[in-house]
């Protein structure tokens, strides 16, 4: 039962990243995959902040749209992929 919460907050948190980071997005698996790895990247670093990891679904939200855009920053900073809206600039 937990792997249907954790496509579902994959797929909401990957979708909202690509919303915020102006990106046209991976597609439907690849978003729930960036919203599930950034969801460990994001309970890994409010973990270390010494922030609770019992909030609730918005909280786990919210913590993995942060790791999500976390991780795809780093990913367009290695790559050098940039979003069409900055390279007309």
């Amino acid at each position: 039962m937990y792997i249907i919460w954790w496509i579902i907050v994959g797929l909401i948190a990957g979708w909202a990243t690509g919303k915020i980071m102006r990106g046209t997005g991976y597609g439907v698996i690849m978003d729930i995959v960036v919203g599930i790895i950034g969801a460990l990247i994001g309970g890994f670093i409010m973990r270390a902040l010494g922030f609770a990891s019992r909030g609730g679904l918005i909280y786990t939200i919210l913590v993995a749209i942060l790791g999500a855009i976390i991780l795809t920053w780093i990913v367009r900073l290695v790559t050098g992929t940039r979003t069409r809206e900055a390279t007309r600039l």
